[in-house]
């Protein structure tokens, strides 16, 4: 396992202290979102990515950091922190362990490290240079998408589809009737399980880049693929499909095309 590799574990490990004695308790919630719709944030979102700036600036007092919830500190800079102490705040606060930690590494602008965690799950899903794996108290398993070819075939998910506008929601509603089955609210943890061969194909749009930047090396490095819409690697602009099986890519965007931007 490399240095960077091993230190977002133990930022995972660190945002995990933070954010569990909130889960399930009687804690509340504040909504961010105002007239653009419901868009809650916790405590513990925000001490947990304070947790994790900390340590940051007393390994690596040179890196940059990205994070939802106190913004970006020196984004140009050669090593990129890209943070979201808890995806999926909804399922958090409704007591569903289907919320992640995301965190990856951005060296050079391209995520090259990244961890999925579920912390009320005790599971870590790891991806860098030496492998994808899921780290379980302390057992390591290697990581693997599976083998699947075509979308009739196919497990997929997204988060929500109300998140989709009317030229997207018709690209989805396609890829869903192709699809084998559909599972909905899975937030970030969908990610990891197509890394662990359970899931095939996830679609989202929307998304901030410390939604997508971590689960890019851990799909990848299990042997799968990240773009966006048009087929190129993901952006600003939000729309992510990530597959198992990189022979879901075309199939799927024979469709997914059409409301790409």
């Amino acid at each position: 396992m490399t240095e960077y590799e091993a230190f977002a574990i133990e930022l995972a490990r660190e945002a995990a202290r933070v954010t569990l004695p909130f889960f399930r308790s009687d804690i509340g919630h504040e909504d961010k979102g105002g007239a653009a719709g419901f868009d809650p944030v916790t405590e513990a979102d925000r001490q947990a990515e304070a947790a994790i700036r900390r340590l940051i600036a007393v390994r690596y007092p040179d890196h940059g950091v990205i994070g939802e919830e106190y913004g970006a500190d020196r984004p140009d800079a050669e090593h990129v922190w890209v943070l979201d102490p808890i995806d999926g705040t909804r399922a958090f606060i409704s007591g569903l362990p289907l919320w992640t930690t995301l965190i990856a590494l951005r060296q050079a602008g391209r995520p090259t490290v990244g961890v999925i965690a579920q912390p009320y799950l005790n599971e870590i899903f790891v991806g860098g240079p030496s492998g994808a794996r899921l780290l379980r108290g302390e057992t390591e398993t290697p990581l693997a998408v599976r083998a699947c070819e075509k979308l009739t075939d196919a497990v997929i998910s997204t988060t929500d589809p109300d998140i989709f506008d009317g030229a997207e929601l018709g690209a989805w509603t396609q890829v869903r009737a192709a699809a084998r089955l559909a599972r909905l609210g899975c937030d970030a943890y969908a990610y990891a399980m197509v890394a662990a061969g359970r899931m095939d194909l996830v679609a989202e749009t929307s998304l901030k880049p410390w939604d997508w930047s971590a689960l890019v090396p851990v799909i990848e490095a299990a042997g799968g693929k990240v773009v966006n819409w048009r087929g190129a690697p993901p952006d600003d602009k939000g729309q992510v499909l990530a597959v198992g099986d990189a022979r879901l890519i075309d199939p799927a965007l024979v469709t997914l095309k059409r409301a790409a931007i």
